[in-house]
């Protein structure tokens, strides 16, 4: 066994291969860019090495810099963890090259599964079933053979990064150029491939580990359908939809794609299954890496895949058969992003949010545990991917671990940055995921029912009362002249009301007025929310968290948003801008896309809010920008203004899909 690893990773997952290190004696490195140096998984290794500024290209990419840190340390082995150059062929063999043992499968079997064209003509010839498509360059040709709808997605990478459903050919064009754009800023590569749409899909995925002694097994299956912008939300562990017959055949196809490509460590085979019938899946690609989602298979196997993936790479044998392995109990899991999740028109869907987390409260208990790489005062910005923990409950059965899963999101507090805890506290509550009824287009299909796109009374009604226990508290110990009281007494007689008005960004301003325990909100009165937590102008409840700001309507007034009015395009998160398709003084048309934000690898087209000329324009390709900054401003023509929309449409990108 090694005695010093490196982890190559950042945020959850390095702390996550730290844990394990920790257990098993091994000396763990870790690596950090400048916008890291404070992190968890930094101050939780046995060492760690700065590898450049914040940009992920000048350090978590860099290879050379990775491979010096190893060299520093007198690290034995590498161990990627996901994401970054985890499924990197070149960054494997530079490893091997340069001595040290890679955590994880051959360079050739990352090379092969990470070309999603050979690797379905590779499994296909071991027997495994594929989804019908085609490629580049015939990829138009093939989309038209196929029919409307398909799926447009990179050869190269996962994630759901670059991929588009098309429903209409006509728009096929755009798609494709879109998807090439993506595909390589993301991965490096824009080859691209096309693929039938199964209409109510569900996404299943089997856990397969391999030793390199030739054995193989599967570690059963997990129900991944619950996704949004092609990315899982919720995973589980067994997938209700599976009978015991339809798993071993599946798990069977798994450990053969596995053995097709020569495998070795830990890696996931995932199947896109008909909803009606599950005997009919299809291989769509395999991980050659951890999974996110690896803790359910853990929790009903008993067994720690990131140990394996250190035993096997040291060449130990697995020790277990396919009839040693056990499922035992229900596992789900809820992935907690730092972003806002809005039903608004124009801004629909989710946008990545960043800040510092000023008061954090991360789950434990019976059944519950917790993945995360936070901390309080962590600064939490665009420039990596939006996950910031990982919240998983065990139960007997799948009843017990939803309904700890949703008390556990309920109990999660990250003030400072808004987080989906809430919308997915309400998705694990929903009718059809409790009754197991999913597919990858239930969370689309239900957005309306799943986010409060309105702040709640008493949310207004408990930021009135904390501002008025502020005012009514004495500045300084010892004596306070009560006449300089801000809080409304009065000497002999009823109190005054004492008018506060507050504002939630997104939202217009509420003028909130207290009298002792009286409280109105908008002139009605309202009880004071139940709060979980507070911190500054952040109040939690219920795994949902807003920013209550005092209003000041001149200070409004003298923005920039607010001269702008209803003509501004404002950025919805903060981002880079990619793409400017305009220039000032062209005419434009409602709905037209004029430029392209891009934030935690999320691509988002902002669009004309109603047809007229271009007056203003304040970026460029390359900018940076910040929440609610005006980009760009549209005065509408003399022929009408359509129906106004501020922020980033929506591509039809984002629609829950196969991967």
């Amino acid at each position: 066994m090694f005695d010093t690893v490196l982890v190559a990773n950042r945020g959850e997952i390095a702390v996550r291969v730290i844990r394990t290190l920790r257990s098993l004696g091994i000396r763990s490195v870790a690596v950090y860019s400048d916008a890291d140096a404070d992190a968890r998984h930094v101050r939780e290794a046995d060492e760690a090495v700065r590898i450049g500024p914040p940009p992920a290209s000048e350090s978590y990419l860099s290879v050379e810099r990775l491979l010096d840190a190893a060299a520093r340390t007198n690290a034995q082995a590498v161990h990627p963890g996901y994401g970054f150059l985890a499924e990197n062929a070149e960054f494997a063999r530079a490893c091997e090259d340069a001595g040290l043992t890679f955590i994880g499968p051959p360079a050739d079997a990352i090379a092969l599964m990470g070309d999603k064209i050979r690797a379905k003509e590779t499994v296909q010839a071991a027997g495994v079933p594929v989804v019908p498509g085609g490629r580049d360059p015939e990829l138009a040709r093939a989309a038209h053979d196929l029919g409307a709808p398909v799926l447009i997605k990179p050869s190269a990478g996962g994630g759901g990064k670059g991929m588009r459903l098309v429903r209409d050919l006509t728009a096929l064009e755009e798609e494709i150029a879109a998807a090439r754009r993506e595909a390589r800023a993301s991965f490096g590569d824009d080859t691209l491939l096309v693929e039938r749409w199964i209409d109510s899909p569900r996404h299943i995925e089997i856990q397969v580990l391999a030793d390199g002694h030739g054995n193989v097994v599967h570690l059963g299956e997990r129900e991944c359908s619950l996704q949004r912008r092609h990315q899982k939300l919720i995973e589980e562990a067994p997938s209700v939809l599976l009978d015991e017959d339809t798993r071993a055949s599946m798990g069977a196809a798994a450990v053969e794609a596995a053995r097709s490509c020569g495998y070795r460590g830990a890696g996931t085979v995932e199947f896109i299954v008909p909803g009606g019938d599950p005997s009919s899946y299809h291989f769509m690609e395999m991980n050659t890496r951890l999974q996110v989602e690896h803790p359910v298979t853990e929790l009903v196997t008993g067994i720690d895949l990131v140990e394996w993936q250190l035993r096997v790479a040291a060449g130990e044998r697995l020790p277990f058969t396919q009839a040693d392995i056990t499922l035992t109990g229900h596992a789900v899991e809820a992935r907690l992003c730092a972003e806002t999740v809005s039903v608004k028109e124009g801004s629909r869907g989710f946008l990545p949010s960043g800040g510092t987390v000023l008061a954090l409260q991360e789950p434990d208990g019976d059944g519950v545990r917790t993945d995360s790489g936070l901390t309080e005062g962590t600064e939490v910005s665009s420039l990596y991917d939006p996950m910031l923990a990982k919240i998983i409950a065990y139960g007997p059965d799948r009843a017990t671990a939803l309904r700890r899963l949703r008390a556990a999101l309920a109990r999660t507090v990250t003030l400072g940055v808004p987080t989906n805890a809430g919308f997915l506290r309400r998705l694990l509550a929903h009718p059809a995921v409790t009754a197991g009824e999913l597919d990858t287009g239930l969370v689309e299909r239900e957005m309306d029912g799943l986010v409060e796109s309105e702040v709640p009374p008493e949310i207004y009604a408990a930021a009135g009362a904390l501002r008025q226990k502020a005012l009514a508290a004495p500045a300084s110990p010892g004596w306070a002249d009560p006449f300089a009281r801000p809080d409304g007494w009065r000497l002999g007689g009823e109190a005054a009301w004492t008018v506060h008005p507050v504002r939630v960004p997104g939202h217009d301003p509420v003028e909130v007025r207290v009298r002792g325990t009286e409280i109105l909100v908008d002139g009605a009165p309202v009880a004071p929310a139940r709060l979980t937590a507070v911190a500054g102008e952040w109040l939690a409840r219920d795994g949902d968290a807003w920013h209550v700001q005092d209003h000041d309507p001149v200070a409004a007034s003298l923005s920039g948003a607010a001269h702008a009015g209803a003509d501004a395009l404002t950025a919805p998160m903060p981002g880079t801008v990619t793409v400017v398709k305009v220039s000032v003084g062209d005419q434009v048309t409602a709905g037209q896309s004029l430029l392209v934000v891009e934030a935690m690898k999320m691509e988002h087209v902002i669009a004309a809010p109603h047809t007229g000329v271009v007056t203003q324009l304040d970026v460029q390709p390359g900018t940076t920008v910040s929440m609610d900054q005006v980009l760009a401003v549209v005065d509408p023509s003399e022929d009408g203004v359509a129906e106004e929309s501020h922020d980033a449409i929506p591509t039809s990108g984002e629609e829950a899909s196969q991967r």
